[in-house]
């Protein structure tokens, strides 16, 4: 399709991008830090950190890697919530040549042991709140460096002091343990000092992250995202915020944690681009205390997902904020549902405008033009430099108006999945075309919208969960003879996950089950809604039928059965 209908709704948005105008994704911090070198960068806790300092220590943090012997191509892992020690971390670790593996600290010992051992990394960098974690599993993982950071490290005597020992004695949420040979963060930033770190010689071809995204046989396999795929996300979002962006005076609110490719790239990469201070909020889940932080920042943006806006209008405080320096709100991660997006555009005065994309793309793959006065029901149009299409069973593209699955072609589609070249093939095509796995249509007009998922993946609050996962890990009960996992409509999460399960023992419970389920699964995986029953419907060959699943399950139900 011609793309000259762009510029009647982007206002001059490039039609494309140069991948190549930068050699590395460092290069293109490194330009921020030295246009804006005394502007805030981050700040959390109430304290903040300047592009110089930022500077200053990660480079101490590239200097301890060296030291230790890590270097480019190696993998270190990352393994905490938005505080000033992630883009510390993330931006040494990028500069000494390593590859970022993002971690969510809520992983059980189970699926932290499966994504360390198959990324291969050699060092993480954990909070000290997730070190019982680690602790269970490292032996199984080549992780050979271990830096544990406290919430309170970052900050400034006596401060510092303070909040470990809440966190810690008071609080009481550091649970116990011990992991031999772990260095302190604040160490290894004194062994980094003045260490000669060595300029690396980065690529657009080498990579970035692996960034690990769930899979339909039932383990995360990690996305191989290159330098040259992120330096093109960076320039694509880019080429949609520069017109509203006011270079040196955008303050941020980043919610959604940085290890999450949509925080990660939006947030934390192109608005360091624009000299942006990005506000790290550790736990957006503290809807009071998620409002009173906003209550004393004059923010400019937010971004998030469907979940978070709407925590956020039923909190008491929020609609009596100051929206008057805010200027764009932007959804992402999941659906935006549209009485969110009116409720508000009615309360603070600017649209809710939603974007589309996948870890596997880097992720921005769509957005609505951000001079839309209102939601528009569309996950907008495509990226610079970005091609979608919308194709049946057999690959041959749809007229308008017409659902099939949706294919993207552009420089921020990842290299592949790591370590598994079949499963790369099996989205990614000779021409480059990557099979999102999405149903959409295209309107007359090039607007995209997401009718529905092709592949059987659950979204709770903008994370994927597949549901051959949780039915690997229930049928390991001992008292569960068959599982089914569906997801069900959620008014707080969008979806959330609901287990269909034929008893072995007739004592089991309810109960037991969600016990056995907080143990082996993360907070957003594990089932909100459990019923029992006779039978599941399947195949002839005994594959679980789960649209007839969902058909006489879909309901959230009430438990017990």
């Amino acid at each position: 399709m011609e793309r000259v209908w762009l510029d009647s709704y982007t206002e001059g948005t490039p039609h494309d991008i140069d991948p190549d105008t930068y050699p590395s994704l460092v290069a293109v911090i490194d330009e921020a830090i030295a246009r804006f070198p005394d502007r805030p960068a981050f700040e959390n806790l109430g304290v903040r950190i300047t592009f110089s300092e930022l500077d200053r220590l990660a480079k101490e943090f590239a200097g301890y890697l060296a030291r230790a012997g890590l270097g480019r191509g190696d993998r270190i892992a990352l393994m905490m919530p938005n505080v000033l020690q992630y883009p510390v971390a993330l931006v040494g670790a990028l500069r000494a040549g390593l590859v970022v593996v993002n971690v969510n600290p809520l992983y059980t010992p189970r699926e932290l042991r499966h994504q360390l051992a198959d990324s291969g990394a050699r060092a993480i960098v954990v909070l000290e709140n997730f070190g019982h974690v680690l602790e269970e599993c490292i032996e199984d993982t080549g992780i050979e460096r271990v830096i544990v950071t406290g919430l309170g490290d970052m900050l400034s005597f006596p401060k510092n002091v303070l909040v470990n020992f809440i966190v810690r004695r008071v609080k009481k949420l550091v649970p116990p343990f011990r992991i031999d040979g772990a260095m302190r963060w604040e160490n290894a930033l004194s062994a980094g000092r003045g260490a000669a770190a060595g300029d690396v010689e980065l690529t657009g071809e080498d990579l970035a992250f692996l960034q690990y995204t769930g899979g339909t046989t039932g383990v995360s396999k990690g996305a191989m995202l290159t330098h040259r795929n992120m330096v093109s996300s960076v320039l694509q979002a880019d080429g949609f915020l520069r017109p509203f962006a006011r270079e040196g005076e955008e303050v941020v609110i980043t919610a959604l944690p940085l290890y999450h490719i949509f925080a990660l790239a939006v947030n934390g990469l192109l608005y360091m681009r624009f000299g942006a201070l990005n506000v790290l909020i550790t736990n957006p889940r503290d809807m009071p205390g998620f409002v009173r932080i906003l209550k004393g920042v004059r923010f400019t943006v937010i971004t998030g997902v469907n979940t978070l806006f709407n925590g956020l209008m039923n909190t008491s405080g929020f609609a009596k904020l100051d929206f008057s320096p805010m200027r764009i709100s932007v959804g992402g991660g999941m659906a935006v549902q549209g009485a969110v997006a009116e409720r508000w555009k009615k309360m603070t005065g600017v649209a809710l405008l939603e974007g589309y994309g996948l870890t596997e793309t880097s992720p921005c793959a769509c957005m609505n033009p951000l001079h839309f006065a209102d939601y528009t029901g569309s996950v907008g149009v495509p990226m610079p430099s970005t091609e979608c299409r919308v194709v049946d069973d057999a690959g041959n593209p749809l007229p308008a108006d017409t659902p099939g699955e949706l294919c993207i072609r552009g420089p921020q589609v990842m290299r592949g999945y790591w370590n598994r070249p079949e499963e790369t093939a099996a989205v990614i095509d000779e021409e480059g075309w990557f099979r999102s796995g999405d149903i959409a249509e295209m309107d007359a007009n090039g607007f995209f919208r997401i009718v529905d998922r092709k592949k059987d993946m659950i979204l709770v609050s903008g994370f994927n969960v597949y549901p051959n996962e949780v039915e690997e890990v229930v049928s390991h009960h001992p008292e569960v003879l068959e599982v089914g996992a569906i997801g069900v409509p959620d008014e707080l999460s969008g979806e959330a996950v609901k287990i269909v399960v034929v008893k072995r023992s007739p004592g089991l419970t309810e109960e037991s089950l969600r016990a056995y389920c907080e143990e082996h699964l993360t907070g957003y995986k594990r089932p909100r809604h459990v019923e029992f029953a006779g039978d599941l419907p399947k195949t002839n060959v005994g594959k679980i039928l789960r649209r007839e699943l969902r058909e006489r399950f879909g309901s959230p139900g009430d438990g017990g059965g």
